[in-house]
């Protein structure tokens, strides 16, 4: 993909910042559906949709796991349907989807979940024999099977590759957003630094913000969001399951709260635990680089525990394999952490006119995302 449209001395429609699912999608957004026809994707890997994007679950929610978030599951249940529309292609639909209820330290009870389901129009039908059989029937209150999907997110980026391209929108890989300053005739400069080419000043009318865990690394006149953020390193296991867990995705809820999904992009499944998952974590300050501090992190694996635990109310996992983990660092609204909701963050810096920061804590968000760009004037 050429890189001329980002060196020509006029000034850019949009300069989007974080080359993730979010980044890539809304960059299409704006050049497919605003007619923006000078918009640039600055990504600092050398690859798109390579950090959360690709480090996560990759689950397309359907609201089950939101019962104490009306919004976050409501939400969810609009999104899912459309996701899968939009992109077929990267939706895998064929296996089983269970959530249990655990008899001790749930937050929801076996008939709460079920009412609550129905509430938010979710599917949901009591397990077979055979899926009860899965479970330690002592600490587990009652299984369900649900409607849920995951996502190959390697399939998402070739998609993205061939949209941006598509609509003529300009890709800088290896490249790092150093500061952005509003520029004396009104718009916003923006100082991009490329390894071995020194740096740039890009002059754009928009600037969109789309850096997940890195939105208040920006420099210069960036005045930083006003909502809290708060990160954590977290590790998704990568698990050859045993043959009777092949085809199945397990949630187990609420107090212990693990799951395991199928993980399409590798052909395996990810296995993750409340307690286990996360190895650090803080609250978000400017001078702290989320990323350098997952570059530092020892990586030791917690899949023991994590196997250990889970097994106890699905014996089968016992016999499960770890093939790889998955480290990255995830990012959520302080605000939201004691009720699970996962809204996205919608930043309209007034001291920076133009400048929008962005964060979904779910790929279905991204919707929730467009629509609060389409009553944007642009």
């Amino acid at each position: 993909m050429s890189e001329g449209a980002a060196s020509h001395p006029d000034r850019l429609d949009a300069v989007v910042i974080g080359g993730g699912f979010y980044g890539t999608t809304i960059a299409i957004y704006l050049a497919s559906q605003r007619g923006m026809r000078r918009v640039v994707v600055v990504e600092k890997e050398s690859a798109i949709l390579t950090h959360a994007s690709y480090n996560n679950q990759a689950r397309v929610h359907n609201g089950y796991h939101y019962p104490r978030s009306f919004t976050t599951a409501y939400r969810s249940r609009i999104n899912l349907p459309r996701f899968a529309r939009d992109w077929p292609d990267a939706v895998k639909r064929d296996f089983t989807k269970l959530y249990a209820i655990a008899r001790r330290n749930s937050k929801v009870t076996a008939r709460q979940f079920e009412r609550f389901c129905h509430e938010i129009g979710a599917p949901i039908r009591p397990a077979t024999p055979a899926q009860q059989g899965l479970f330690d029937e002592r600490l587990v209150e009652g299984v369900f099977q649900v409607d849920e999907f995951a996502f190959d997110s390697t399939r998402l980026a070739r998609w993205a590759l061939g949209e941006l391209q598509a609509h003529d929108v300009a890709l800088r890989l290896d490249t790092r957003v150093r500061e952005v300053r509003r520029s004396p005739l009104g718009a916003l400069n923006v100082v991009v630094e490329r390894a071995g080419h020194g740096e740039q000043t890009l002059e754009t009318k928009y600037l969109f913000n789309c850096t997940y865990s890195g939105l208040n690394q920006l420099r210069g006149e960036f005045p930083g969001t006003t909502t809290g953020l708060k990160h954590e390193i977290t590790e998704m296991a990568l698990m050859q399951m045993p043959p009777e867990l092949q085809d199945i995705g397990i949630t187990v809820m609420d107090g212990p709260f693990f799951s395991t999904m199928p993980f399409p992009a590798r052909r395996l499944h990810t296995l993750s635990h409340v307690r286990y998952t996360p190895h650090a974590s803080w609250l978000d300050q400017a001078d702290v680089d989320p990323y350098r501090l997952l570059d530092d992190h020892h990586r030791h694996t917690r899949v023991d525990r994590m196997v250990r635990d889970s097994a106890r109310y699905v014996p089968a996992i016992a016999r499960a394999r770890r093939v790889d983990s998955l480290y990255e660092v995830k990012t959520v609204l302080v605000k939201n952490e004691s009720d699970d909701g996962r809204p996205i963050l919608f930043e309209k810096h007034l001291s920076l006119p133009g400048c929008y920061s962005i964060l979904g804590g779910k790929i279905d968000n991204v919707y929730d995302v467009i629509e609060r760009m389409d009553s944007e004037q642009f």
